[in-house]
């Protein structure tokens, strides 16, 4: 194991003045100015605290990606912590893998802000606990908590970003540049003052924040959160607030506009917003004595509404039988569900299952795809389907489905069922893109993209 670990420390120290896959731009005042962010599939991403030596007595941050699926470029195995078999030491990985050793790969970014120049990316070990922080460059400043092994060891080790915590890539004028950012929505103010603590930290007491559960909103109050100033879907984000179906994190009094919503959440937030159209008679179930998927249990906060969605075929699950509650959702999958939930609320209101769809969008990233009619249907369907961040025409279906753009395409959904529409005309502009991801392979970890299930929904 100590040969292994060896010779595997020996390949990253002759690599390390290379990140493959990144484009290596030196740090200059100008990047809070000429840099943007653009988002990337979590699943392709992964963190790594990887020793320094054999002795494996201190470590430090490796980010890796899975850019193609021709071989896996990591294997993993246990918990507390989570090894990392580096796979990608064992073959050519050009094309395939992706890796950022150091600063000219990686870097801190909050709210928009390059913070490169002013804090490293370090491991450290914190009470037998391997842990990614932020440490200033500057004497006297506050280190910022990202990520923990929950454990330590002497090899490779994956860093679990904390919550409020995610990937993204560096862009100029539209384009990735392979340099990876830890990035947050919170400002650094806030990241940095005495008692807000790592964003996320803290333990939300009221079912699943942000998704619309009984309990986490509080219709017509107005709230304004303090991370969607600017974001391009703000004013969506705070009417569907108001409306009640979804609501923002109170730990924080944030709403955590790009971080992805989870398959039980659309269920949850869809439902929710069924429920407040107006002279829609709908009865949504709090608990089930039955599974409704082998993966969802009885208990858990989602099942009854699973339950309900599954047997109004608002939803279905994947061909091996599960529902996979905690699996982000893609764009494409949402529209499929709100395109059902449409159905099923005029149906309600005896105005028959045909959505009306004037003037769709042409996608040019849709074509082929099992969502692709959907798609276009439900860009006609009060702007439910639009491109990402309002800007262009890809749609980008196979990306995940972040709380931001979940908002405004539900919300719309509302309006439409309510007789409304829309209040102005999908915002434009945008602070930054999503990308398309590539399938993930199997044995890493990571979960493959199962084949649609008959009729196209994968839901």
């Amino acid at each position: 194991m100590k040969s292994s670990i060896r010779r595997s420390i020996a390949a990253l120290a002759i690599a390390a003045s290379t990140a493959m896959g990144s484009i290596a731009i030196p740090s200059s005042p100008a990047i809070a100015v000429t840099f943007e962010q653009q988002e990337v599939n979590q699943t392709e991403f992964l963190a790594v605290a990887a020793p320094r030596t054999s002795a494996g007595t201190s470590h430090y941050l490796v980010v890796m990606r899975q850019r193609s699926n021709a071989r896996p470029c990591w294997g993993v195995s246990g918990s507390n912590p989570t090894i990392v078999d580096p796979l990608w030491l064992n073959f050519d990985f050009t094309g395939i893998c992706g890796r950022s050793l150091d600063s000219n790969g990686y870097s801190l970014r909050a709210a928009g802000e390059d913070l490169g120049l002013q804090y490293s990316l370090r491991v450290v070990n914190r009470g037998g606990d391997l842990t990614l922080v932020a440490a200033p460059n500057r004497p006297g400043g506050q280190q910022i908590e990202i990520a923990k092994a929950n454990g330590t060891t002497t090899g490779f080790a994956k860093l679990n970003l904390n919550p409020g915590w995610r990937f993204a890539e560096r862009s100029f004028q539209g384009r990735g540049t392979g340099h990876i950012y830890i990035a947050t929505d919170t400002p650094l103010a806030q990241l940095t003052t005495p008692g807000t603590g790592t964003p996320g930290t803290g333990t939300p007491g009221t079912g699943t924040p942000g998704t619309g559960t009984p309990g986490t909103g509080t219709p017509g109050t107005g709230t304004t959160f303090r991370d969607v100033a600017g974001d391009t879907y703000a004013n969506e984000i705070q009417r569907a607030v108001n409306v009640g179906f979804i609501s923002g994190f109170s730990e924080d009094n944030t709403f955590r506009p790009r971080s992805p919503l989870t398959r039980e959440q659309l269920v949850s937030l869809v439902l929710e917003s069924l429920d407040r159209v107006p002279n829609l008679n709908l009865t949504i179930p709090t608990q089930t004595s039955s599974r409704p998927y082998p993966d969802v249990d009885a208990s858990r906060w989602s099942a009854a509404k699973i339950q309900f969605a599954r047997a109004n075929n608002i939803i279905s699950g994947y061909e091996d039988g599960t529902f996979r509650p905690t699996q982000p959702v893609t764009r494409a999958e949402m529209i499929a569900v709100l395109s059902r939930a449409a159905q099923y609320g005029q149906n309600l209101q005896g105005r028959g299952t045909q959505l009306q769809s004037q003037q769709p969008r042409t996608f040019s990233d849709t074509s082929g795809h099992w969502a692709a009619q959907v798609i276009s249907q439900m860009s006609g369907y009060c702007g439910v389907a639009s491109p990402v961040n309002e800007t262009g025409t890809a749609f980008s279906p196979n990306s995940q489905a972040l709380r931001n753009y979940a908002a405004a395409a539900t919300l719309r959904m509302y309006n439409c069922l309510s007789g409304q529409q829309p209040q102005t005309q999908p915002p434009q502009g945008g602070t930054g893109q999503q990308t398309q991801p590539q399938p993930t392979p199997g044995g890493t970890g990571q979960q493959t993209q199962p084949t649609p299930t008959p009729g196209g929904t994968r839901q």
